[in-house]
């Protein structure tokens, strides 16, 4: 069974996230990269920065009551900005992704959002295919300077909540 509990014990997300993050992008990705994002974006200070100051919301992911991932979402003006989706390896492929982006679908029409933003890297073609696959589509190209000589290189890419 597939439940999803916000976010109370940070210590905890960072420590899950770190790990996804060295095992996902480790292909993609120098080390060096994946330990500078996991520091400015997943460690304990930078997830209570933007909870606290960016209106961020954290999810664990939760299988038979275990947890197997998180969702961040960034509640945006006018939309609401998917930041991560992440499941532990030995999890995936087994329609618990599937199952998170429903669970944003409905938390997003909760909240009288139309859409929903996120960015993903262009070598992330499995994650991309997915997206395609649940109704996103690409609406633009960036290149973001994170600090330290390191880019972010992702499409835009959106869904339109009917």
């Amino acid at each position: 069974m597939i439940k999803y509990e916000e976010v109370r014990n940070i210590k905890k997300l960072a420590a899950i996230a770190s790990d996804i993050w060295h095992e996902y992008w480790s292909d993609i990705l120098s080390l060096e990269q994946i330990d500078y994002m996991v520091e400015k974006f997943q460690s304990e200070d930078a997830i209570v920065n933007q909870i606290k100051n960016e209106k961020y919301i954290y999810f664990f992911i939760k299988y038979n009551r275990q947890d197997v991932g998180y969702i961040g979402l960034c509640r945006k003006e006018d939309y609401l900005f998917l930041s991560k989706i992440y499941v532990q390896k030995q999890f995936r492929h087994m329609g618990i992704g599937t199952n998170a982006f429903e669970f944003i679908k409905s938390y997003a029409k909760s909240q009288h959002y139309n859409r929903i933003i996120l960015t993903v890297n262009k070598n992330n073609t499995n994650t991309t295919s997915a997206y395609f696959k649940w109704g996103f589509s690409i609406i633009d190209s960036v290149v973001t300077d994170i600090g330290s000589a390191f880019v972010m290189d992702d499409y835009v890419m959106e869904y339109k909540i009917s």
